[in-house]
């Protein structure tokens, strides 16, 4: 087995690796910025190398700089985690050449995938099912009325190179697509370097379900089950939980057998997830795209199954066979996941960096906090605001739901805003413990969430109401002392009692 592996990220996903190496007895590199100085991965790791200012882009995003750390500090090996470098097909080869394995997929079947457009192509050429669109990058306003006119509104506009809802645009009518297209085609160029986008059909309320799968060297193909992945922000997840309720056996088997048609087309090797949609009407679904690293959500997965994807990463990488056949695994639990993130939900989510002043992670049975922080660190404003994953596991799933309730309101993080209120309404929302989920359930919560207003009649009932019974307590109170002022305060009564009702009634 390796005994060092340098880990080429930072936050909750570098300490989930050095963790799995501690278990492995392989030693740990971490590489950090100037604002990651005293982070809590830098501190877990065996050795910390410095690699840069804060930006990622002189930092995180510096190939030869951690190829350089790896060389230097003996590294056999580097695990990417997800973000910065795990998709950079042209750093895998770098490493390659330098005689550094990289715990991931081959350069090449990262680049056959990487590419939305080209992985579209190959699930067709797979026989598996796609939403319907292009297969080619739309080259003008004309092209993409035309093509939204053939599969009709509404469609989807998606950056071909994106991911995380950057370079995405739903658009519902004609007169909407030519400014969604601009701006689809501006930040996409804007986040990836490549302005190309193309166009699917809408799929009316779909719900977001991804399939991981492994395969080793030795062309195995496993997969491990679904994870539902609809509760999103700006396409972007927020909860996710294994297995979908959605899901039975025989959808599962059909989604899985077509994940593995898309990764032995690529000769995939590692951790990958595939994603789809699927219609929460009939259950069709439909393949999306391809991740080729190991996905925020794995925690729900390694719950229900019990194996550790991290550990069988790092075995697979040294070359060793799948430690499970697909007839071991078994869905027989559930688990959810929060993604816990430094952000304002009360003010559109905008991030909310700052100092930790206190923390307290829940704890017991069927309880874990995947998280990179620490009472006193720093939540900085040049990386993404999340800082752990709470995930919990039941026999059931309002089992689970049941200690994700718990577990939400022991968590407490002082200092800045985090998500963790929204969390606490979500897990109490009739839609959400029912299961009706689709990717557009965060904008139906938020409007079942405002309280209705009350017409004028009613408001100006309620305020005659409170002010009689108001009058008629102070009253009574008035004669069972012998006081002799009630005509004098009668007046002021009533104007209390009226304002007092008119705040009722906007409660």
């Amino acid at each position: 087995m390796f005994k060092k592996i340098l880990i080429a990220n930072r936050g909750e996903i570098a300490c989930r690796v050095i963790r799995a190496c501690r278990e492995m007895h392989i030693k740990t590199v971490a590489v950090y910025s100037e604002a990651d100085r005293d982070a809590l991965h830098v501190r877990m790791a065996d050795e910390a190398y410095f690699i840069g200012a804060p930006p990622s882009a002189e930092s995180y995003l510096r190939g030869e700089k951690i190829l350089k750390v790896a060389e230097q500090s003996g590294a056999e090996a580097i695990h990417p985690g997800y973000g910065f470098l795990s998709e950079n097909a042209e750093f895998v080869r770098h490493a390659t050449r330098a005689g550094i394995v990289f715990i991931g997929p081959s350069p090449d079947a990262m680049e056959a995938m990487g590419g939305k457009i080209s992985a579209r192509k190959i699930a067709i050429h797979a026989n598996v099912p796609v939403v319907p669109g292009t297969t080619e990058p739309l080259i003008s306003f004309e092209d993409a009325r035309a093509t939204a006119e053939q599969f009709g509104f509404p469609v989807m506009l998606k950056a071909s190179a994106g991911g995380g809802g950057k370079g995405m645009r739903f658009v519902e009518t004609e007169e909407d697509l030519k400014v969604a297209l601009e701006t689809a085609q501006s930040e996409a160029l804007a986040s990836f370097g490549d302005a190309a986008v193309y166009l699917e059909k809408a799929v009316v309320r779909p719900r977001h379900i991804e399939i991981q799968i492994f395969a080793d060297k030795h062309g195995n193909y496993v997969h491990l089950g679904e994870r539902e992945c609809s509760i999103q922000r700006r396409h972007q997840k927020v909860i996710e939980e294994c297995p979908s309720p959605i899901n039975d056996a025989k959808l599962r088997q059909a989604m899985g057998e077509c994940a593995i048609l898309v990764a032995k087309a690529v000769d995939y090797v590692g951790a990958g997830t595939v994603e789809f949609l699927v219609s929460d009407l009939d259950k069709s679904f439909y393949f999306l795209e391809m991740n080729t690293r190991l996905q925020v959500e794995h925690p729900v997965t390694e719950l229900v199954t019990g194996i550790d994807l991290v550990r069988e990463q790092i075995a697979v990488a040294y070359g060793e066979k799948l430690s499970f056949t697909q007839e071991e695994i078994s869905w027989d639990k559930h688990a959810i996941e929060c993604r816990v993130y430094a952000e304002d939900p009360d003010n559109n989510f905008l991030p909310s960096p700052g100092k930790i002043t206190r923390l307290r992670v829940p704890q017991g049975g069927g309880v874990r906090d995947d998280g990179g922080i620490y009472e006193g660190s720093e939540i900085s404003i040049y990386y993404d605001p999340m800082i752990s994953k709470l995930a919990v596991s039941g026999r059931t799933r309002l089992e689970a739901i049941g200690k994700l309730r718990r577990a939400l309101q022991e968590y407490e993080v002082g200092g800045i805003k985090t998500t963790l209120p929204f969390f606490r309404e979500i897990v109490e929302d009739a839609e959400f413990v029912a299961g009706k989920l689709d990717t557009g359930f965060i904008p139906r919560w938020m409007e079942r969430r405002k309280k209705p207003q009350a017409s004028e009649t009613e408001t100006d009932l309620a305020i005659i109401a409170a002010a009689l019974a108001f009058s008629h307590k102070q009253t009574g109170r008035n004669n069972s002392s012998g006081a002799k002022i009630e005509a004098q305060q009668s007046e002021s009564r009533w104007a209390v009692a009226g304002r007092m009702a008119l705040h009722a009634s906007r409660l």
